[in-house]
């Protein structure tokens, strides 16, 4: 029999699509709402486990609190004022908003529902393709611009991996980057004893606001960077609040990046592995619930506020009838 299966749920209105690989005791399941991953368990010494901090039901998938595992298109986390100037022209994505409130963050499809274009188990996986022509011209306020996008799971003996494919449907040059918003749960403790290992040379300094600071400014060698902030070498998070990107990354030999999390008392080990771009780690502590229990790793094809940045616009332009793939996943294991 088969190891991969597929099938499909429901919480409350929303469609859930779960993938299921019976020789790992692994199972995921994924929401159209958003192309939200809401659910990654697998059987830990004979007990089912929850490997994330995601949406616990439809209410909160609704409301959305803490972006919990967002998909982030066009843009992913902050841009600065929610304004951005891009090929001459400025753009305002909040046009009837004043003073402290104005913040656009991560993207515009939190709250899409996505159509399932396809989905089937087979012998390698269980694969489901999510797809949405949202983004379009007049759809949100300050982005005139027309994306298609797919966002494609599969879950495999490696664990779950993420392609997401963004075509530029429109007549002119847009601005568009991935990124992605999953929070990990590597124990039942609190995250101070859970080891964290972060493969990159540089951090990301950033204002108060966290957007990063101009130009060269922005990067911050490890080797100059505060000491609890190193995580170049796996070591426990401890009391240190962490809520900052890392650039530079330093790929394995499969030509990939992984951030890790461990609980050093289970063994269990969460990498989150892409192939590119910057990784922002958050350790939950200004969330609304369960502070300090779980850990973001979020993957990123360009930095926050990257639409206002010279040195990322050739990462984000995206010419007319072209489309750009970005990969990420977890893998899960015992160390």
């Amino acid at each position: 029999m088969d190891a991969f299966h597929i099938e499909t749920t429901h919480w409350g209105s929303h469609e859930i699509v779960v993938l299921r690989d019976t020789r790992q005791n692994r199972c995921v399941c994924v929401a159209r709402r958003g192309a939200t991953v809401v659910s990654f368990e697998q059987s830990i010494d004979g007990l089912m486990r929850q490997l994330i901090d995601g949406y616990r039901d439809g209410a909160e998938l609704d409301t959305r609190p803490s972006s919990r595992f967002a998909i982030m298109v066009p843009f992913a986390n902050r841009i600065d004022d929610a304004r951005y100037a891009f090929d001459g022209r400025n753009y305002d994505t909040q046009p009837n908003v004043q003073g402290a409130e104005r913040a656009m963050r991560h993207g515009f499809v939190r709250g899409v529902d996505f159509d399932v274009a396809s989905a089937q188990a087979d012998a390698d996986g269980a694969h489901v393709v999510f797809t949405t022509s949202a983004i379009r011209p007049g759809a949100f306020p300050g982005y005139p611009f027309a994306i298609d996008l797919s966002i494609a799971y599969t879950l495999d003996a490696n664990g779950l991996s993420l392609q997401a494919c963004m075509r530029n449907a429109g007549d002119s040059v847009a601005p568009c980057f991935f990124g992605w918003h999953p929070y990990f749960r590597a124990g039942d403790t609190d995250v101070d004893t859970w080891e964290l290992e972060v493969p990159a040379t540089h951090l990301i300094r950033t204002t108060s606001d966290n957007i990063p600071l101009p130009g060269a400014d922005a990067f911050q060698s490890l080797n100059d960077a505060p000491p609890s902030l190193d995580f170049r070498k796996p070591k426990p998070i401890g009391p240190t609040k962490i809520d900052n990107g890392y650039a530079h990354l330093i790929f394995d030999a499969d030509a990939r990046a992984r951030t890790r999390l461990r609980d050093p008392a289970s063994g269990l080990r969460i990498s989150m592995w892409q192939e590119r771009g910057v990784v922002l780690v958050f350790t939950a502590d200004t969330i609304t619930r369960d502070v300090r229990r779980s850990v973001a790793m979020e993957p990123m094809e360009s930095m926050s506020n990257a639409f206002n940045r010279a040195d990322c616009a050739d990462t984000v332009r995206l010419q007319p009838g072209a489309e750009r793939v970005f990969r990420c996943g977890v893998e899960i294991d015992r160390t």
